[in-house]
């Protein structure tokens, strides 16, 4: 731990209320406060005064003369996990991704009724679309926003399908309100979605969630692929699991729980 040159810039209550928090870790769920004392080597006086602030705050509760954390100490590490960059944490994950199918890696945010890209890391192969960073693409026509819209709340879909006009881009389109509905909400059960030439004829794709610390879907993990070259079998058996883990694995790392 790096501390301040000048001392008394240093404040030696943070570092002692934090000392009784990280004291109920190594399965003492449940401490009094004789048992902090010792933890931390601080004064019973000292430990309840922390304490009671503490369970003031809303971080501690108090069974008799035992006291525990509450969930609300999880604030505290989200605090941190909400400040990580999600293309940072998603690069390398989604560089393995690339290395492991030989194919191009994508992710998206939802702004409207489109799916941006906020990251990409190509694989070499020219699709004929040109995709970038900043590449605004109709959600309801990429498996990227469907995936987008599917972690929306159920009134908020409503809204987007009320609002979007569905142009027939290809032939394969979904261009039925209905229809789409039901595909999103098939996309969130199934936790993946796979859209076959709707958005241009010879591209396949297909995209799993990517959620933050509260489970909120806030970007997609994509693969796109030309059908000519790659069968729905492939896409189903080799590079969709693949895609789906690395989603998984990013969510894990934003400290999502499922």
């Amino acid at each position: 731990m790096v501390k301040p040159d000048n001392r008394d810039d240093y404040i030696q209550s943070i570092e002692r209320g934090l000392s009784v928090i990280l004291a109920f870790a190594n399965h003492h769920p449940q401490l009094s406060l004789s048992a902090l004392a010792e933890a931390t080597g601080l004064s019973k006086p000292t430990v309840r005064r922390i304490v009671l602030t503490l369970e003031e705050l809303g971080y501690l509760r108090r069974e008799g003369r035992l006291y525990s954390l509450t969930p609300h100490v999880l604030s505290l590490g989200n605090a941190y996990l909400s400040s990580m960059n999600l293309t940072e944490v998603a690069q390398p994950f989604m560089e393995e991704v690339t290395s492991t199918t030989g194919q191009t890696c994508s992710m998206a945010a939802l702004d409207g009724e489109d799916a941006v890209y906020i990251a990409r890391v190509p694989a070499g192969r020219v699709m004929s679309i040109t995709l970038t960073t900043g590449t605004r693409l109709p959600a309801y026509a990429t498996s990227m926003g469907r995936v987008l819209l599917a972690g929306l709340a159920d009134g908020e879909i409503d809204r987007f399908l009320g609002q979007v006009t569905l142009h027939p881009l290809t032939p394969r389109t979904v261009t039925d309100v209905d229809r789409l509905r039901e595909i999103l909400f098939e996309v969130r059960e199934h936790g993946w979605a796979l859209v076959d030439q709707e958005l241009e004829e010879g591209v396949r794709s297909f995209s799993a969630p990517v959620r933050d610390s509260t489970n909120r879907v806030v970007a997609s993990l994509s693969m796109s692929c030309h059908a000519a070259n790659v069968s729905m079998e492939t896409i189903h058996n080799e590079y969709l699991p693949v895609v789906i883990k690395a989603a998984a694995e990013i969510s894990t790392r934003l400290g999502a729980t499922r």
